[in-house]
């Protein structure tokens, strides 16, 4: 994993503290809210607990479709780092 994603305070795997708003994941709509978890965790510098709760990785191919519009959101609005941040989930 990129360092860029890892607190370096961090003593485990997320912060089990931290909470997302996501839908049941029977719900069609989890996935979208699972990418946008994903790339909101990674803004805060807290990708493990994003990952934790949303039960994807950093990555996740199922996920890029999500992604891809996420970024082409971001860069109509000139949000330079979830466009970063977008970017680099589709590598």
């Amino acid at each position: 994993m990129s360092r860029a994603f890892v607190k370096e305070d961090a003593g485990g795997w997320g912060d089990p503290g931290k909470r997302y708003s996501l839908p049941a994941r029977t719900d069609p709509a989890y996935d979208e809210a699972a990418a946008e978890a994903l790339l909101e965790g990674a803004r805060a510098g807290d990708t493990g607990s994003a990952e934790s709760a949303t039960g994807y990785y950093w990555g996740e191919k199922t996920l890029r479709p999500f992604v891809e519009r996420i970024r082409d959101r971001a860069e109509r609005e000139g949000d330079e780092r979830l466009t970063q941040l977008a970017e680099r989930f589709l590598k």
